[in-house]
């Protein structure tokens, strides 16, 4: 895939054109489309426009929205490989996950996660919604700055070049009103009221939403879930939750409180239209109607869930209930969203053993548009005027996606293309992706290695 740069040079500094060799417009793709783009936003969208303009920026290939990476951990990208030694479940795998977690500092953080913001847009990721639960030093003791670990991942995404949610995520237990276990403390602010406190101080910027999350029904005190709720109802800003994940936590859930994780977050004003249920995989018919009619959304996060042997989601049956679909790559065993997106279908068709639950555009829709929305970016995931100036090229004539007609372009991306096929990113009008490099961090590879070394040694 070829990428020629005209005299605008599409960095957001000056207006730009974009000249697409083909564009997926939320149903369809179309051929010879021109994106005019100032102030970080699409100005116009121009279709049937045969040839590039003069001074055109030249993408060839596929240009989609910009994916949105709805759930994750950044940390947990030191987990990869290390994890696949030997059996388990997910209980064995949090024990690892805890010990890499009491190795960080701000430090160290800040250089793991501009190399794993730099992969995601190597990837096509445009924006990440991250659950951060990492907050204070081993022990529990604050840093100087209480969010000095929220304040490294945004300078991460800034660094990277890609927006972030920064869902700054309550974690007070070690399950059911227990104490924090010695891994645990260091997430933990003591009180949802102090939680509150501290991420009041926490700021959005320019390229920065800044959310709320509750871990899950164990680590958050079911006296303090509304206290959560309403901070982020307040402020009319996302609220995710890890929700169902595991058996376990259901069992003990009804053993505590007589009810299933989901009606126990109904009960205390948890739900709503700008809610996201993480996992959302062991529910029960009641579970995925109170979900559905209170619009609350879900995000699977299918590569995640299968590697930890968690389960498939009924992700159906939520959408058709009511609930928005949003992806995320949460442990990132991988970082690709489009592998996400057909891991959704192909699952289900393992379980149903029937195909064609959802179309390609359907797919590409949870990983953009909806993805942004549980995000909170509204104006963003679609090409159309008025939109963030946020969208990704895959080529269309690699070894996965050569072949095909062009107007099967959506179908080829979601079945068959990769991460590996990302060639060109564009972030608010500014080129972050070129050619399948990063242009402020040229070798992720070694800084990803590097970053690991220095947490794991």
């Amino acid at each position: 895939m070829q990428v020629t740069t005209g005299t605008t040079g599409g960095t957001g500094a000056t207006p730009a054109t974009y000249w697409l060799e083909h564009a997926w417009l939320d149903t369809n793709v179309e051929p010879g489309v021109a994106l005019d783009v100032a102030g970080g936003r699409i100005t116009a969208v121009r279709l049937g426009v045969d040839a590039p303009p003069p001074g055109a920026v030249v993408l060839r290939g596929l240009t989609i929205p910009g994916l949105a990476n709805a759930h994750s951990h950044a940390f947990h990208r030191a987990l990869r490989g290390t994890v696949q030694v030997g059996s388990g479940t997910f209980w064995t795998w949090r024990e690892v996950m805890y010990q890499v977690a009491s190795e960080l500092t701000p430090e160290t953080y800040h250089a793991l996660a501009r190399a794993v913001y730099a992969e995601m847009a190597l990837a096509g990721i445009t924006a990440v919604g991250e659950f951060h639960y990492l907050h204070h030093a081993p022990g529990g003791t604050p840093y100087a700055d209480p969010n000095a670990m929220g304040e490294a991942l945004i300078q991460a995404a800034a660094d990277a070049g890609i927006r972030i949610t920064l869902l700054d995520t309550a974690y007070l237990s070690s399950g059911f009103g227990a104490a924090p276990d010695r891994h645990q403390l260091r997430f933990s602010d003591g009180t949802a009221d102090a939680w509150a406190e501290r991420v009041s101080s926490l700021k959005e910027r320019e390229g920065v939403r800044i959310g709320a999350a509750i871990h899950s029904v164990r680590a958050v005190p079911a006296d303090q879930l509304a206290t959560v709720a309403g901070w982020a109802q307040s402020r009319a800003v996302p609220l995710h939750v890890h929700l169902s994940e595991q058996t376990a936590e259901n069992d003990a859930c009804q053993a505590a409180h007589g009810r299933t994780p989901t009606q126990l977050l109904a009960d205390h004003g948890v739900l709503g239209a700008r809610t996201t249920g993480v996992h959302n995989t062991h529910l029960t018919d009641a579970d995925i109607s109170l979900l559905g009619s209170s619009s609350t959304g879900t995000c699977m996060c299918p590569t995640t869930e299968r590697d930890l042997a968690d389960g498939i989601g009924p992700a159906v049956a939520l959408q058709r209930a009511g609930s928005p679909l949003s992806l995320g790559s949460d442990s990132h065993a991988v970082i690709d969203l489009l592998e996400e997106a057909r891991a959704m279908e192909l699952n289900e068709r393992l379980r149903s053993r029937t195909r064609g639950h959802w179309t390609a555009a359907a797919l590409l829709r949870a990983a953009t548009a909806d993805g942004h929305a549980a995000l909170g970016w509204d104006g963003a995931g679609t090409l159309e005027a008025g939109a963030l100036a946020d969208f990704t090229t895959l080529a269309l004539d690699s070894v996965r996606t050569a072949g095909p007609l062009p107007r099967l372009a959506a179908e080829t991306a979601v079945f068959a293309a990769s991460a590996a096929d990302v060639r060109h990113v564009v972030v608010g009008g500014r080129t972050i992706v070129r050619d399948g490099v990063h242009q402020s961090v040229p070798d992720v590879p070694r800084a990803l290695t590097e970053a690991i070394a220095a947490v794991r040694g």
